[in-house]
């Protein structure tokens, strides 16, 4: 999908001043109360950001992908939850693209480009996360539905979508995807928001549990119609290439927040009579984080540049999202060392950074799982001839 390079820069560009003008001043009201920050929401809306990669004739800006990592970067160094809402979304909206019917996506799409049909991706159960071998959410056909029953963990937007993707395990055994839409809110004909779950970070969306008992769904909402039928795990899993390189730019655009507090705050503040950043062991610490952040930057574009040439980039991709989420975590403590006690205190947004990194090592498959899909990988590209 090609993207006409000055209007991708000219779109990342407004994002950047609209992020620098309204969202880094009045995040801590909504971060601290936990609060879904309703306003920054309908801008993404009027930026279009929620059908960026969809193709036009679906209502889409259809841009590419490198310029989607740019902009949740952007949004990241503002709010690293903002880029949260717009994911899960994403997911959604790349697997009707991909593997939908023309049904599903004349149906679906066009709604979900101007968010407001907003979907969530429903794969973690209390028992299997990554472990997508161990589902227990069941759907079982009767004649022309497919009954729900089951409990999944970790739905970020569960209560405000319209549309969930939700995996699920038929009677053969196979993992499928459904599209199972509801109105926005807690309880819905057999769907029912069990539980909120409170968070260290990653505030002002909710993530919930979510409880299906006898939800019917028809069969004409199996992602992909009847060849849809035990492809699901493929489906989503072709589709959380896009999420991890999302997560990868998310950490980078955190790093890059963290590391501008720390240079700012090093050049401000003084200590024995001059600036801070003039003592040689915080110019160190800011040389360290300065080349994480830039390594990290360059493996996200690179991964979303082959992502675009049609590669498949699970191990770059994979590659990109463990090293980016671990330099963030390490970059934001560095900053909030460099802070010292104000860094620990909500009067500086330092203190955010480092509650919202976590999230990034842990989200869309942990540094661990990752290392195991890119030894796969690795395997498979350097396997000896005998």
């Amino acid at each position: 999908m090609a993207t006409d390079q000055a209007l991708a820069d000219e779109l990342v560009a407004a994002i950047k001043d609209w992020v620098d003008r309204d969202v880094i001043p009045n995040v801590a009201q909504f971060e601290l109360n936990d609060e879904f920050p309703q306003e920054m929401f309908e801008q993404m809306c009027h930026f279009g950001l929620f059908g960026s990669t969809i193709d036009e004739k679906y209502g889409g800006l259809g841009i590419d992908i490198t310029t989607y990592a740019r902009i949740v970067e952007e949004l990241s160094r503002g709010f690293m939850s903002l880029a949260g809402i717009l994911n899960t979304h994403k997911i959604g909206v790349t697997m009707i693209n991909r593997y939908g019917t023309e049904d599903q996506k004349e149906k679906f799409l066009p709604r979900m480009c101007d968010g407001s049909f907003r979907a969530a991706f429903s794969l973690s159960e209390p028992d299997a996360g990554s472990d997508t071998g161990a589902l227990r959410c069941k759907a079982e056909k009767d004649g022309d539905e497919w009954v729900i029953n089951g409990t999944k963990m970790w739905v970020t937007n569960g209560t405000r979508a319209s549309l969930v993707m939700l995996l699920a395990r038929t009677p053969d055994d196979r993992i499928t995807c459904f599209l199972v839409e509801k109105e926005p809110g807690e309880n819905f004909e057999g769907i029912k928001v069990s539980k909120k779950i409170d968070k260290l970070g990653y505030r002002g969306l909710e993530t919930v549990e979510m409880s299906y008992v006898d939800h019917r769904i028809p069969s004409a909402n199996v992602l992909g119609g009847d060849d849809g039928i035990g492809n699901g795990r493929r489906y989503a899993l072709s589709a959380l290439e896009l999420g991890r390189i999302n997560i990868a730019a998310r950490a980078v655009g955190v790093a890059q927040a963290a590391f501008d507090s720390a240079m700012k705050y090093a050049q401000e503040r003084e200590t024995f009579g001059r600036p801070i950043f003039e003592h040689q062991a915080v110019q160190f610490m800011l040389a360290e984080m300065a080349t994480k952040l830039q390594a990290s930057r360059l493996m996200t574009f690179d991964a979303a540049r082959r992502a675009d040439a049609g590669e498949r980039v699970d191990m770059e991709a994979g590659m990109a999202k463990f090293f980016a989420s671990e330099a963030a975590f390490e970059i934001a403590m560095s900053s909030m060392r460099i802070h010292g006690g104000n860094g620990y205190t909500t009067e500086f947004p330092v203190e955010r950074y480092l509650r919202d990194t976590p999230l990034m090592i842990i989200g869309e498959g942990t540094s661990e799982i990752q290392k195991m899909v890119i030894a796969r990988k690795l395997l498979e590209r350097y396997q000896l001839n005998e």
